[in-house]
């Protein structure tokens, strides 16, 4: 099953039955199920796709915990992989912070290239765990 959401869409099957001339306005992201792992993502961005795998639940959880914890964020906060750290009240430092936090808790290390690509939790979940597998591989 795939799904489109922004202007929301779901098929049983992908097809490519949609022709070039085909257009979907509001589009912001498309999911698709890989092989019963997380779903790939690609997300809009203005003139390109940007293509990656969804990290495991349990990441984004313990992201959004440090990102709370990093904030001092009230624990009934909403905060959510689609959560944008500035959105959150985060400056750069703050965005520092958190790497580090990170860095700490999942034993990584994130290159400054890579640190400032992290605008949302779930971009710093799908950057943590394709760290450790870089790293265990």
């Amino acid at each position: 099953m795939a799904s489109v959401t922004g202007t929301s869409i779901s098929m049983a099957s992908f097809k490519a039955s949609l022709a070039p001339s085909s257009r979907i306005s509001n589009l912001k992201s498309v999911s698709f199920p890989i092989s019963g792992k997380s779903f790939t993502t690609l997300r809009m961005q203005p003139a390109h796709f940007r293509i990656s795998c969804a990290a495991k639940p349990e990441t984004v959880t313990k992201v959004c915990e440090i990102v709370k914890k990093q904030l001092a964020l009230p624990d009934d906060s909403a905060v959510t992989g689609e959560s944008k750290f500035a959105a959150l009240g985060a400056d750069s430092l703050d965005t520092v912070e958190i790497v580090m936090g990170l860095e700490e808790e999942f034993g990584i290390s994130v290159e400054e290239d890579s640190a400032q690509s992290i605008a949302t939790v779930q971009d710093a979940a799908d950057l943590i765990e394709n760290l450790i597998e870089k790293k265990g591989a």
